[in-house]
């Protein structure tokens, strides 16, 4: 009876053992499984912020080029009114003769 009672309580603590080192195994699985995932979220989020700088500086560049259209334009701007204050001149003394 004692040696049916001690294999009975050998083969429980085996089976708890068991089960306690399947649930650390699970346990730890997990753990990994979320490590990685944690690295494929730093990943991303570097990714992300390289598109998002280039992104940047993409419309530094844009918004340059825009200011220096914007100076030619006002450059152009003025000449055309310097020629025609200079055409309405001389067409004014054309008149006068």
């Amino acid at each position: 009876m004692k040696k049916t009672a001690l294999r009975a309580g050998a083969l429980a603590l085996f089976v708890v053992m068991s089960a306690g080192c399947a649930n650390i195994e699970e346990v730890e699985a997990k753990a990994d499984r979320a490590a990685a995932d944690a690295a494929a979220a730093v990943s991303a989020a570097e990714s992300a912020r390289a598109a998002a700088d280039r992104a940047a500086q993409a419309a530094s560049a844009a918004q340059s080029t825009a200011d220096q259209a914007l100076a030619a334009a006002t450059e152009a701007q003025a000449c055309c009114e310097a020629n025609r204050e200079s055409m309405e001149r001389m067409f004014q003394k054309s008149m006068s003769k």
